[in-house]
């Protein structure tokens, strides 16, 4: 298993960031007739947490969900990091070359040791 952080330019500063979850979503209910007291929490997969940084980042999010789903898998890494999981070391080098070619600088890999 190979894994790699997913970094974006940011839109308001340009520099790489990468997404984390930093508290998981909280999700509660309101009813027309009782009060419910029920929450729960849930961290985003992978690809909602991409999608979340629409507007944030200079790519357009939803084509990096689709480039990256040819070649792996978005993933949150312990409840907190973002990262891309591949099966073969082709596989990485693949979708490196195809993040080039459709977004240049803009969207990079980062092997995690």
């Amino acid at each position: 298993m190979i894994r790699a952080r997913l970094w974006f330019t940011c839109a308001a500063m340009h520099d790489p960031v990468t997404p984390v979850i930093v508290k998981p979503a909280v999700i509660g209910w309101n009813a027309k007739e009782r009060k419910i007291d029920l929450t729960i929490e849930r961290s985003f997969k992978g690809d909602e947490l991409v999608l979340r940084m629409k507007g944030w980042v200079t790519s357009d999010v939803k084509k990096v969900i689709e480039v990256v789903r040819r070649h792996g898998f978005l993933k949150v890494l312990d409840d907190r990091d973002l990262v891309v999981e591949f099966e073969r070391e082709e596989d990485y080098q693949s979708l490196k070359a195809e993040l080039v070619d459709n977004f240049q600088d803009q969207v990079d890999l980062e092997p995690i040791k």
